[in-house]
């Protein structure tokens, strides 16, 4: 358990960091929490490079249990706008960041361990790109698509379907399809980035480790 401490400490971190960063907007169509939240996936392949996929998986479902916390915490918060009170996290969005997260994250541990014998960066790269695609299109689909509104007909999400030009300069579509694209489009950039750091702390990681 205390070889794995870090891990599980650092994915909470992220958990609650971009739980409360979601709600501050960068740009038109982006938030801040679109920048934290991909180093999740730099913490699961690391323990999955260090450690192996069985402590890989204990990381995520400690992330997971996380966000379930924060999701509870976040239905129970109420916000004023506009003349009208809700909560903080809808219902909908609490699915969508709980599904979302435990499916994309499982599916990283899984394809990072079945190219772990591959070129060392090749494993990283292939299951986060899955895994942010996977993620990006259950949540924004789950927490904002017209055709879902039965999960909870009382939250009137109207305004992300609202159409306009894709990231405003391309075809019409919903509005949360342009965030969940521009949401996507990070999570690819820092994909990328994350091989860097990926690459430095396993070394260390397994520099510390006893023969």
């Amino acid at each position: 358990m205390t070889r794995i401490l870090p891990g599980i400490l650092a994915m909470a971190a992220i958990v609650v960091a971009s739980n409360i960063l979601v709600q501050f907007l960068f740009g038109q169509w982006l938030t801040w929490g679109a920048f934290t939240y991909p180093l999740a996936f730099l913490v699961t392949d690391v323990m999955n490079r260090v450690y192996g996929p069985a402590t890989a998986r204990k990381v995520v479902f400690a992330g997971f249990l996380t966000g379930v916390a924060c999701s509870l915490i976040g239905t129970q918060i109420t916000l004023q706008g506009d003349g009208f009170t809700y909560p903080a996290v809808t219902l909908r969005v609490a699915i969508g960041s709980g599904l979302a997260f435990l499916t994309a994250q499982l599916l990283d541990v899984a394809i990072f361990d079945r190219l772990r014998e591959g070129r060392w960066w090749r494993a990283p790269l292939a299951s986060t790109l899955i895994g942010s695609t996977v993620d990006t299109a259950i949540f924004f689909t789950i927490a904002f698509s017209a055709g879902l509104a039965f999960i909870e007909p009382a939250n009137d999400v109207s305004w992300a379907n609202e159409t306009l030009p894709l990231l405003g300069a391309g075809p019409v579509v919903p509005l949360w399809v342009s965030l969940a694209v521009a949401d996507w489009m990070v999570k690819l950039t820092l994909a990328l980035i994350a091989l860097i750091p990926f690459r430095i702390i396993v070394d260390r990681m397994r520099g510390a480790r006893p023969a």
